[in-house]
């Protein structure tokens, strides 16, 4: 896609610095974080600024109803869990629950993975205590270490180096596992039939299934079973909170003369840190990557107004997703002006659903857990919203992981309170299990079955058509020729 931004001057670049900027870790040597930064702006880029603009394509494609995005991935990664079968596992349950959205929808579906440089996390206290004990909290691998100790959770600018390379070699895998057999399309859905065999609402999802055996059946009988069914898209996203990072991983494409912030491909802003006069966003105008930014229940008519003027003057499709995470209490207040504000502004975003942040709770073991009936159900009310408006639902956006872990409640396999502590694996908030994020693919594909339902109509019988009188009354006789 051709855009028509202008290439970012050096100096606007960097106008960011003048900024205040939110969230950003305390480091107690400058000199250790200027000799961090100076080795990551000398390394190679982890992306590639083509590779943006094919994002920025794909999801220009969801702006105008033509496309689903599913974003998923950890809530926060950590350095020691890179390896071949970390991301394999990662990789499979997003192409699994594509395989059964992009049947369902009728449209290609976007993959993004929180994957890949999800290593910072913003906390709503700089600090925590424990028996009596103060440290500084948690910030994800890229900042400190969650262990609860001083040497563990003082901030370490040594760890954007360690970041850095686990990034590149999650992408590494993360190419191999896309563009080889792994993810043959007949293989995946496979995976799906195991799933469904074994699943307790397995029954449920049956029909869905057998439709989708009968049209891969169909390609196969037609002779269409090519090279373009065995390899797959899936990019990389994270939120862009450590802004010196971000900053030293920005490069001017020589090509275009753009910038691009190229340690992943699209990157978003956080609830706590879209302040309009603020870094975050001040760094974000200034590249030209796909860009995404959350918006909680407290989002104002004019904060998203002004956003798109800042991150998207020239209203390009896809340039801008806005994810809503409003909790299933408040997404059907909120969300509807907000949308109405981004038509009436001319913008041509991507509207996704995050129905995990606002859904959280604590458990009466102390952990922070989601019910999955609630995630459904803020699912469905921001489909709900966009049916109502005649709007394009974009995609949602979930916290997931490949693994069998026990975090949040509920799902068909139902994990309960008192299995937390079996399986309780997050460096931070609690992701779905493989088997919950399979529910939720067949749950939301359900739904837009449902969709397709209620949107063909029998057509009347044919019959003796009055000479129209009016211009109305011609194009009403045309559409029931």
């Amino acid at each position: 896609m051709e855009t028509d931004q202008n290439p970012v001057s050096d100096c606007s670049a960097d106008a960011w610095r003048a900024l205040p900027a939110a969230q950003q870790p305390d480091w107690p040597d400058p000199s250790e974080l200027r000799a961090a930064l100076s080795s990551l702006s000398a390394a190679p880029p982890l992306v590639f600024a083509r590779e943006c603009d094919a994002l920025l394509d794909r999801l220009g494609e969801v702006a105008l109803g033509q496309a689903f995005l599913l974003q998923g991935g950890d809530c926060a990664e950590t350095l020691d869990s890179v390896g071949a079968e970390s991301v394999r596992n990662k990789v499979e349950v997003l192409l699994q629950m594509a395989a059964v959205l992009t049947y369902a929808a009728g449209v290609p579906v976007v993959k993004v993975g929180r994957i890949a440089g999800q290593y910072a996390k913003p906390r709503s206290r700089p600090t925590e205590t424990r028996d009596g004990v103060t440290l500084p909290s948690y910030r994800g691998d890229a900042v400190n270490g969650l262990e609860f100790t001083v040497e563990a959770r003082t901030p370490d600018p040594a760890r954007l180096g360690r970041v850095y390379h686990a990034s590149a070699a999650t992408l590494n895998l993360l190419r191999a596992f896309t563009a080889g057999g792994h993810a043959d399309l007949h293989r995946v859905h496979e995976w799906n039939r195991d799933f469904v065999a074994l699943s307790a609402a397995g029954r449920r999802y049956e029909r869905l299934a057998a439709e989708i055996d009968a049209a891969l059946a169909f390609i196969r009988a037609c002779g269409m079973s090519t090279s373009t069914l065995r390899t797959t898209e899936v990019f990389a996203s994270h939120e862009a909170l450590l802004l010196d990072y971000e900053s030293a991983l920005a490069r001017t494409d020589p090509d275009t003369g753009r910038r691009y912030a190229l340690s992943g491909h699209l990157l978003w802003i956080g609830e706590r840190t879209r302040q309009l006069d603020g870094a975050h966003v001040a760094f974000a105008a200034s590249v030209s990557n796909p860009l995404g930014v959350k918006l909680g229940p407290d989002a104002s008519v004019d904060d998203v107004r002004s956003l798109v003027d800042r991150l998207d003057p020239h209203r390009t499709p896809g340039r801008l997703t806005f994810i809503a995470r409003m909790g299933r209490g408040s997404v059907r207040d909120r969300l509807p002006a907000l949308v109405e504000a981004v038509r009436a502004e001319g913008g041509r975003v991507v509207w996704v659903c995050d129905p995990m942040h606002g859904n959280t709770f604590t458990a009466p073991s102390g952990h922070k857990s989601r019910r999955f009936e609630d995630v459904l159900d803020e699912i469905t009310g921001f489909f709900e919203v966009h049916r109502t408006l005649g709007t394009h639902p974009g995609g949602v956006h979930v916290e997931l992981t490949g693994e069998d872990v026990t975090e949040c409640v509920g799902g068909s396999n139902a994990v309960l309170s008192d299995d937390l502590h079996l399986r309780y694996e997050s460096a931070c908030d609690p992701r779905l299990n493989r088997g919950q994020s399979m529910d939720l693919a067949f749950r939301v594909a359900e739904w837009f079955s449902a969709e397709k339902r209620r949107l063909v109509r029998p057509r009347p019988e044919p019959g003796p058509v009055r000479a129209p009188q009016t211009r109305t009354d011609v194009v009403l006789a045309t559409s029931l020729r």
